[in-house]
């Protein structure tokens, strides 16, 4: 039998989809409407959060005005995503887990403060992190990552994965290396709000241009290199005991699960030591 047509005024039937996705397989965002909900968002709890927390920052200066940048912090706790986009003047894009936008009363705050869900499944989440990470900083943008990959179960400062230097060098983009000090103490892992009148520190070191000193992306000693001197300017910045292992998702606070150690520093501009085993290039997501 023929179909019925479509009553009058009617518009075509839309197919029934799910949301519709970007590159990485990330739920797409409007872009127009994200940017203005940040500035909106900044502008009002700028002066809040200055009131209720000692915010101090330290090398903003460092920040290129313009043109793409990677800014690779520790990640000690949940408000690390909201202290850091406070005290920049440009905006910054982190990726998220896709957990955290499941909530519509929770998504747009996550979506304002500049931050792309990553679907699990289907692929590997370091290389959708880096598929939206690229787009950011191809577009001249702001990208923060937590080399780390993960919050510091225990407030120490963990081994770097490599997709930082790997994202650096496909990109042509510096890395600002920068260190929150007091947002574990303000909000511990657990803790559902940040303690108020708690100080805040931001510090910010001088930039470093990965395409400056290594061949390309694709050489594995080279970003290992390049990622243990981001670790290392992390740590002088931040004042943290480092421990030479990766930290895990999940993992529970306690002695004795990793053992620190300092991290070894060897200049960029000497030899390279023998390769280690191939490893993840991993992005960070709270």
């Amino acid at each position: 039998m023929p179909k019925a047509a479509p009553a009058a005024g009617a518009g075509p039937r839309r197919a029934e989809a799910g949301p519709r996705r970007g590159r990485g397989g990330a739920p797409r965002q409007p872009i127009a409407s994200t940017g203005v909900a940040y500035w909106v968002l900044k502008i009002i709890l700028t002066p809040v959060l200055h009131v209720f927390y000692r915010v101090r920052v330290e090398g903003r200066e460092h920040i290129p005005g313009e043109g793409p940048v990677v800014i690779a912090c520790n990640h000690v706790s949940f408000c690390d995503s909201v202290f850091l986009p406070l005290v920049l003047r440009r905006r910054i894009t982190f990726v998220a887990k896709a957990e955290y936008f499941e909530d519509r009363r929770t998504a747009w705050f996550f979506r304002a403060v500049g931050q792309i869900p990553i679907v699990r499944g289907g692929g590997s989440d370091s290389e959708r992190a880096l598929v939206s990470a690229r787009a950011v900083l191809d577009g001249g943008g702001v990208f923060g990552i937590y080399p780390e990959g993960t919050r510091s179960p225990d407030g120490r400062l963990y081994k770097g994965h490599t997709g930082v230097a790997r994202l650096a060098l496909q990109c042509h983009a510096p890395v600002v290396c920068a260190a929150l000090c007091g947002t574990r103490e303000a909000q511990p892992i657990g803790a559902r709000l940040p303690r108020p009148f708690s100080a805040i520190r931001v510090r910010f070191g001088p930039p470093l241009r990965p395409d400056e000193l290594a061949a390309g992306p694709d050489d594995p000693l080279a970003l290992r290199r390049i990622t243990d001197e981001i670790m290392w300017r992390i740590g002088e910045l931040s004042g943290q005991e480092y421990v030479d292992t990766y930290a895990k998702r999940g993992g529970s606070e306690g002695p004795g699960a990793a053992v620190a150690a300092p991290v070894v520093r060897i200049p960029l501009t000497e030899p390279v030591p023998p390769p280690s085993p191939a490893e993840p290039a991993g992005v960070g997501a709270s």
